[in-house]
């Protein structure tokens, strides 16, 4: 049986406004689907808003209107999904390896009614000369100095890589900066996200590319 999922905080309402009902679907389906596909630990459900669905949309004001926008490693459409239910203006586009967890993200969004996402099956590194973003984003797939090799060529000159990291994102930037600036970075900082929505600020490093 699936633990009870908790009402939306606050933060939640503020966040998705007139969206809140596909928030709260998208929710439901990880800790329903999401659970049983192994995308989402059992234990996560009673943290699902604070953990991972609020926690992953914030992030949506790192983005220009408009935008296209790659998640890389989109597993259980984390931050991508979140992102595109908070900014529907937006052109999402998940990057996933795993075939099941492809079918299961295409499901999620034809069931979610979402029409500003696209999934690809593949690593970012087969995409590298064939999608390109003015922004591309990733939570929880490696360390900074190995994501940026994997990230960066799917950036359009100009653009930027918006890195979900945690406490240690300033530390993570600092041992990484080296790598960064070889792979064309030329300026990194490290923006906290959520004020007022969240208990602790999401904290993204994000990297501006060359503009040529």
């Amino acid at each position: 049986m699936t633990a009870e999922i908790p009402l939306a905080p606050q933060g939640a309402h503020r966040l998705f406004g007139g969206r809140l009902a596909h928030a709260e679907a998208f929710t439901a389906i990880l800790a329903d689907t999401g659970v049983s596909h192994g995308l989402i630990g059992p234990r996560e459900v009673p943290i699902l808003w604070e953990r991972h669905v609020l926690n992953c949309a914030v992030i949506e004001d790192a983005f220009e209107a408009d935008a296209r926008v790659v998640d890389v490693g989109s597993g259980a459409g984390l931050p991508g999904i979140a992102v595109a239910i908070a900014r529907p203006d937006l052109d999402i586009h998940l990057v996933e390896p795993m075939l099941r967890r492809t079918e299961w993200l295409t499901t999620t969004v034809e069931d979610l009614g979402l029409d500003n996402v696209t999934v690809h099956r593949g690593r970012a590194e087969e995409f590298h000369d064939v999608l390109q973003a003015r922004y591309v984003t990733a939570r929880a797939v490696a360390r900074l100095d190995k994501l940026a090799r994997w990230c960066l060529p799917l950036v359009t000159p100009g653009g930027s890589m918006i890195a979900m990291k945690g406490r240690a994102a300033a530390e993570e930037l600092e041992s990484a900066t080296k790598v960064l600036r070889r792979l064309g970075v030329t300026s990194s900082r490290v923006t906290p996200h959520g004020d007022g929505l969240v208990d602790e600020p999401t904290l993204t490093v994000d990297s501006v590319k060359a503009s040529s």
